[in-house]
């Protein structure tokens, strides 16, 4: 991999994050198509783009999180009432998050190693863009705030997270969709599903990072930090473009954008058997 290849990879990473398109499927099919072979560990390769993007949301909702985080911890320890709306979004957080790690692991499990095969990610692209427009064009905006946020919420917007587990089906699509199906408002499920990937993203960091070997930075240390600053600008881009997206619903487009993909996908990068 040299620095161009590194460059349209974090491109692609950062771009995708956060859009409703899977920038896991987006990975896979760019060094398929352009034949790009990432030296060392693909894990440790995807582990720091996907930090770069945790660095990015983090960054954008900055407010958000310290809104919360104060919130939390001033209503644990004082049980002061104003900041019971904060505590319990938290718990709705920390609660979906659990939801996504024990199903998540228990898809992974059963899929094997056919969960990153194209015919899989062709179909999953194409369920993606079904429930963009199902949500659009099926299901009248809800009208229920943070303040309104049920367990129940928390399970199903959990279980959708769970599946973004399918290179294909976009974590922050599956989690939209799901969050808006529930009735939430566009902007609850927005703040909802970007919250949602830190405590994600953060975790898969913790537990990979230490784990990486020092020669790995050292081998390709230009590469990667190439990688990781396109993959940080971009997603700050796909965070702003989503917002926007879904405030104007125009999320057809990237459901026609993900079912067109999905039978490319299907029709020609196909080498195996679906699950």
């Amino acid at each position: 991999m040299n620095w161009v290849e590194a460059l349209i990879l974090g491109i692609v990473q950062g771009l995708s994050e956060f859009l409703p398109i899977s920038s896991s499927a987006h990975l896979v099919i760019v060094q398929k198509l352009l034949n790009i072979q990432v030296e060392g560990n693909q894990l440790e390769f995807e582990v720091l783009l996907h930090f770069a993007s945790l660095l990015a949301v983090t960054i954008y909702f900055r407010k958000d999180i310290f809104n919360i985080l104060k919130g939390f911890f001033t209503y644990l320890l004082k049980k002061d009432k104003k900041y019971r709306t904060e505590y319990r979004f938290g718990w709705l957080i920390i609660f979906a998050t659990l939801i996504t790690a024990i199903l998540g692991k228990l898809f992974q499990d059963v899929l094997g190693r056919n969960i990153t095969s194209p015919a899989t990610i062709g179909v999953s692209l194409i369920i993606t863009g079904l429930f963009l427009i199902l949500i659009e064009h099926g299901v009248k905006p809800g009208h229920r705030t943070v303040k309104e946020m049920t367990w129940r919420d928390g399970l199903i917007v959990g279980f959708g997270q769970a599946l973004a587990v399918l290179p294909g089906i976009s974590r922050a699509g599956s989690t939209l969709v799901t969050a808006l199906w529930c009735g939430l408002e566009k902007q609850t499920a927005i703040r909802y599903s970007f919250l949602l990937s830190i405590p994600l993203i953060l975790g898969i960091s913790i537990v990979e990072i230490p784990e990486m070997s020092p020669l790995y930075f050292e081998l390709y240390f230009y590469e990667t930090l190439i990688a990781f600053v396109a993959s940080f600008l971009f997603a700050i881009i796909g965070i702003k473009w989503l917002i926007t997206m879904v405030n104007k619903t125009k999320l057809s487009y990237f459901a026609v954008y993900c079912i067109c993909l999905g039978i490319i996908v299907w029709l020609f990068i196909h080498d195996s058997q679906v699950f």
